[in-house]
């Protein structure tokens, strides 16, 4: 099995550094697992998630110049989120017409109280 961008292998940790974890996959290919690709959550120490020897599985991020970049957290399937509901039937029973009546009406509401309060202000001038 060769080592493809994509892929999901399973690996064992072989290093573990302040900045990753080195996995080593099948056929001898070492990759390393950068700290922010190793949980969901932000990871201070590497050492909470991972020890040398565990089995992990990865997913092939990338590989530049024989480095093999690897992710934890991309492996895992993530559910996916629920679908919206669709919007409900008496939003849309009201026509263009009554709404634009509706508009109108609190526009003509707010303007005139606006005419109010400027008229009260401009009377102690």
């Amino acid at each position: 099995m060769t080592v493809q961008i994509g892929s999901k292998l399973e690996g064992k940790v072989t290093g573990i550094t302040k900045f990753g974890a080195f996995v080593l996959l099948p056929d001898g290919v070492t990759g390393l697992v950068h700290i922010s690709e190793i949980a969901d959550t932000y990871v201070t120490d590497i050492h909470q998630h991972l020890k040398v020897g565990d089995t992990v599985t990865v997913k092939v991020l990338g590989i530049r110049e024989g480095k093999v970049s690897l992710s934890i957290k991309k492996a895992v399937d993530q559910p996916r989120p629920a679908a919206k509901p669709p919007r409900q039937a008496k939003e849309r029973t009201e026509g263009f017409e009554e709404r634009l009546n509706r508009f109108l009406k609190e526009s003509e509401d707010r303007l005139s109280s606006v005419r109010k309060n400027s008229d009260k202000k401009g009377r102690g001038r």
